[in-house]
């Protein structure tokens, strides 16, 4: 089984959801290496679950299931989109789950579309919502050994153009 690295981002209106999600799809994620923007990574670091297995006496057992399965990077406003941003654009970054916050223009905005841009540019799975990102992570491809992302051409040509 493929081991991804996952980017993971929110913003503040969106940060619960993210939580939620990384708990609802604990088992799975762990079995990824996972990097997050500050605030973010921290959240996620800390978030407890419980283990119904480990019952006693009706009281749940709490855990922190990436307690030690995160790398966090710089807050988001502070560089960590354009830490995330430079990984992808290094191949460092195989899928990029961003919950942002489209109701309202965030303060480092030309930060969040350059990292949407090389999202893009570089054809790496993408999911801006729980339903996508669901879909994406329980995806036969995303840990498909046989399965390899491809470079746009656009790249290499722009990479390689004659500058006069």
């Amino acid at each position: 089984m493929k081991k991804n690295n996952i980017a993971l981002v929110a913003h503040d209106a969106r940060k619960k959801e993210l939580i939620e999600w990384c708990l609802y799809n604990a088992e799975k994620l762990r079995q990824h290496n996972l990097f997050a923007t500050g605030t973010t990574g921290e959240l996620i670091k800390n978030a407890e679950d419980c283990d119904e297995e480990l019952m006693d006496d009706c009281l749940y057992h709490f855990y922190k299931p990436f307690e030690n399965n995160v790398t966090k990077l710089l807050s988001g406003p502070l560089g960590g989109d354009q830490q995330i941003g430079a990984m992808i654009a290094e191949g460092k970054i195989d899928c990029l789950i961003f919950f942002c916050d489209n109701l309202i223009t965030q303060g480092h905005q030309q930060d969040v579309a350059a990292l949407v841009r090389l999202a893009s540019l570089y054809n790496i799975a993408f999911a801006t919502n729980r339903t996508t990102a669901d879909m994406i992570l329980t995806s036969p491809l995303f840990t498909d050994d046989n399965y390899k992302r491809n470079i746009p051409d656009a790249i290499s040509s722009y990479a390689s153009r004659k500058i006069e």
